[in-house]
């Protein structure tokens, strides 16, 4: 994300974020809130529901800073993963282990990552390495087919031949234990 976006810190972040209704600041604040509370929960290990914390950035910040926040909140996703043991478990709509949180904070950062280039109308997709771990882990009955594009059309960001558009979808991130 930082790679992608970083070079286009200074272009108008006030447009939407590809198809969603925020716009491409509040999209990257989406990802870093979304990477701490990720962060949150597995270090907290909640068994019932999400720790009730929110991340505000604050009114005014520019991009740039918004894309550090993010590089922040990754971090801390990143330390708490590395600190979990196999054995973890915390909320996400069930019990969920570690290899859920990384795929999850994954899969946010490349849709969003996603979203905001077609804002600022920078071509990219998502790497199909990191997709595909993606996929395996969150969407196990996603249809064959490269990687970032199956990626995509499992959270209605695309199209796939053979299939129709998605229009709701969710995740599977809990384990059975």
């Amino acid at each position: 994300m930082l790679e992608v976006l970083g070079p286009h810190a200074g272009a108008d972040w006030s447009v939407p974020a590809g198809s969603l209704e925020w716009d491409c600041r509040a999209t990257a604040a989406h990802v870093a809130h979304d990477l701490l509370a990720y962060a949150a929960q597995v270090a907290g290990r909640p068994d019932d529901a999400y720790l009730p914390l929110d991340l505000v950035v604050r009114p005014g910040t520019g991009p740039a800073d918004v894309l550090r926040v993010v590089a922040a909140c990754g971090g801390l996703l990143s330390g708490a993963l590395a600190a979990a043991g196999p054995g973890m478990r915390a909320w996400h709509w069930g019990p969920c282990d570690a290899a859920g949180f990384a795929a999850m904070g994954t899969a946010e950062t490349l849709v969003h990552t996603y979203d905001i280039t077609r804002g600022l109308g920078v071509p990219w997709l998502p790497s199909g390495p990191l997709s595909a771990g993606v996929l395996r882990r969150l969407f196990p009955d996603a249809p064959p087919g490269d990687p970032a594009r199956v990626l995509l059309w499992c959270t209605g960001r695309g199209d796939l031949a053979g299939h129709r558009r998605v229009t709701s979808w969710h995740w599977t991130a809990a384990v059975a234990d």
